[in-house]
């Protein structure tokens, strides 16, 4: 049937965006943005046709949620942060058929999913944000699930993202990408000091860990790293409370994945957060995964 080609973790920091235009915080992204374009290089090279985004800048407060739309077209401010990304024109393709087969999937394995493909609902800029630089060809079909769950456990977050990977291989003809869009601590420079963290974390505590995390992540020692995700991302405020981690985990076999990660951009600072593009190579399902 189908196959899960690529899975990563990426940043969609709205200075990204902001970085384009004339001004002090020109080409500050390139590393970020360059990033992406090379995730993209590797997506076409494998033939995906469909990228699957888990976005932590969509809070839901019950259930899962997939926003499956036929397409998407707008232009997009970010209510959050207006003078960062301000009137950003977009338009994809969506996959209606997948993103359905994804919510069945979830729903017969016990955790309560919705699929929605007639909707006016937009897209978000976690998703906006990376398809920007993946994407602007509408090469790829989107589809964009809810990641900042407000009242969900990450162990069901970890068996959505398997409910998504068993949709793919089991029920979908086509090559798929999967992304975590969102960054690691996730602590916002206090109000009327964001000039002083555009290029830095919040705390060096929360540097410490996050960078600590990455070499974990680096050595494939998952055990370690699932253990202390929620603590983790409740003490470093990790975006989304991390849920779209434990979906990319639950997606590649959640406690029982070994692969070490591809790092594409190193980490980084960003207005008091921690940010990185990695990629997590995509390994056989483990017979005994999070079920």
């Amino acid at each position: 049937m189908g196959r899960l080609a690529l899975a990563a973790k990426i940043t969609h920091v709205p200075s990204m965006y902001l970085s384009e235009f004339p001004g002090p915080n020109f080409g500050c992204r390139d590393a970020a943005i360059n990033g992406h374009k090379e995730i993209d290089r590797r997506c076409r090279a494998l033939g995906v046709d469909t990228i699957v985004v888990f976005d932590v800048h969509w809070q839901v407060n019950s259930e899962y949620h997939i926003n499956c739309g036929p397409a998407f077209s707008g232009t997009y401010t970010s209510n959050e942060l207006p003078h960062f990304i301000k009137n950003m024109p977009y338009a994809y393709p969506g996959n209606p058929v997948l993103g359905h087969l994804i919510g069945d999937m979830a729903n017969e394995m016990g955790v309560k999913s919705r699929a929605h493909s007639d909707t006016t609902l937009g897209l978000e800029y976690g998703t906006l944000v990376p398809m920007r630089y993946m994407n602007a060809d509408q090469h790829y079909k989107v589809i964009s699930i809810s990641g900042w769950c407000d009242w969900h456990d990450l162990r069901e977050s970890g068996r959505f993202g398997l409910a998504v990977r068993r949709a793919i291989e089991e029920r979908y003809d086509g090559t798929v990408a999967v992304f975590a869009s969102g960054s690691l601590s996730h602590h916002f420079a206090d109000n009327g000091r964001a000039p002083e963290f555009m290029h830095k974390v919040y705390d060096p505590f929360l540097e410490q860990v996050d960078r600590r995390v990455v070499e974990l992540w680096k050595a494939g020692d998952w055990k370690t790293f699932i253990g202390m995700l929620p603590m983790y991302a409740d003490k470093c405020w990790g975006e989304g409370d991390m849920h779209d981690t434990a979906m990319l985990l639950g997606l590649l076999g959640w406690d029982r994945y070994e692969a070490p990660v591809d790092i594409v951009t190193p980490y980084f600072g960003s207005s008091g957060t921690g940010q990185i593009n990695a990629v997590f190579p995509v390994t056989p399902l483990p017979a005994d995964a999070i079920a």
